[in-house]
């Protein structure tokens, strides 16, 4: 398992977005946060509460469908409980959309009530959606908006500017960058990002990655993963989990010159098949991690 691996990520253009998300504030009625549901912690950003301060806040959970159920709908009921809205969703297939705009207008009841009290016959309310690099907010907008202007990628930091879409007759909604935050206080959250691809493979050691990953999957393997590598549970106790990485690429006939297992390319394999969900409904965070 690799130590002290230094995780950290805050290119120029993050400092601007969260410039751009405060000087936006006073157009938006409420802030929509997407966050990754397999790593709810990880993937929602410390700062935010304090940049947007009072606003209202709906929370989607992205890609449930990748996510055990049950900790999923811990999250739900953590959120109910702080009084904020959550949603278990699923951006590329829409599933959980159709509950989004509802939730809006139950948030933002008041404030239509308030527009109409003033006289104003089509009172037009603001989102402002926002979520770190790569946590499925273009794909979210291309559904809500029925629009494909956003550019869809499966990598962080495609999204560069600024962007309004027209969900409905009297919802607007401003995209921005995803933004990550300036350091990461608790390794294992660098860990998590890099797991589910928001910090960029290219500055990690993918080796050292995997590794980190399979320790985790030792620890409660799915039988997905199993059945993946053709594994038994007691063929992963007790080794330790570079022994593991070089059992996954003999499985899958990775041998290069010399019979010698190529590891970097099965830890290739292990972290773009978890991203793929070929591992099962995973789970990485909590509510209870919040009390640890």
């Amino acid at each position: 398992m690799s130590k002290n691996q230094n995780i950290q990520w805050f290119p120029g253009h993050m400092t601007k977005t969260k410039r751009r998300i405060q000087a936006s504030l006073k157009l938006i009625d409420v802030v929509v946060e997407i966050i990754d549901a397999r790593i709810p912690i990880s993937s929602s950003n410390p700062d935010l509460a304090q940049i947007i301060e009072n606003k209202p806040k709906l929370v989607l959970l992205n890609k449930c469908d990748k996510a055990n159920k049950f900790a999923t709908q811990k999250w739900v009921n953590y959120y109910s409980e702080k009084g904020v809205k959550a949603l278990p969703v699923d951006c590329k297939t829409g599933r959980g959309l159709n509950k989004f705009v509802p939730a809006v207008r139950e948030i933002l009841a008041d404030k239509f009530e308030a527009q109409k009290a003033k006289g104003i016959k089509n009172p037009i309310l603001r989102l402002m959606i926002v979520g770190i690099p790569n946590v499925g907010k273009s794909s979210f907008i291309n559904r809500v908006s029925k629009q494909t202007r956003a550019k869809v990628e499966d990598r962080p930091g495609v999204t560069r500017g600024n962007q309004w879409y027209t969900i409905s007759n009297d919802l607007e909604m401003l995209d921005t960058p995803g933004v990550l935050w300036p350091k990461f206080d608790d390794e294992k959250v660098g860990l998590h990002l890099a797991f589910t691809g928001a910090v960029k493979d290219q500055v990690l050691d993918i080796e050292l990655l995997a590794m980190d990953f399979l320790d985790a999957m030792q620890k409660a393997p799915t039988q997905e993963f199993l059945d993946r590598f053709k594994l038994k549970r007691e063929d992963i106790e007790d080794i330790q989990p570079y022994e593991l990485l070089e059992l996954v690429g003999r499985k899958r006939g990775m041998l290069i010159s010399g019979g010698e297992i190529d590891t970097e390319r099965a830890a290739n394999l292990i972290m773009d098949e978890y991203r793929a969900g070929k591992f099962g409904n995973i789970t990485l965070e909590f509510p209870e991690d919040l009390n640890g």
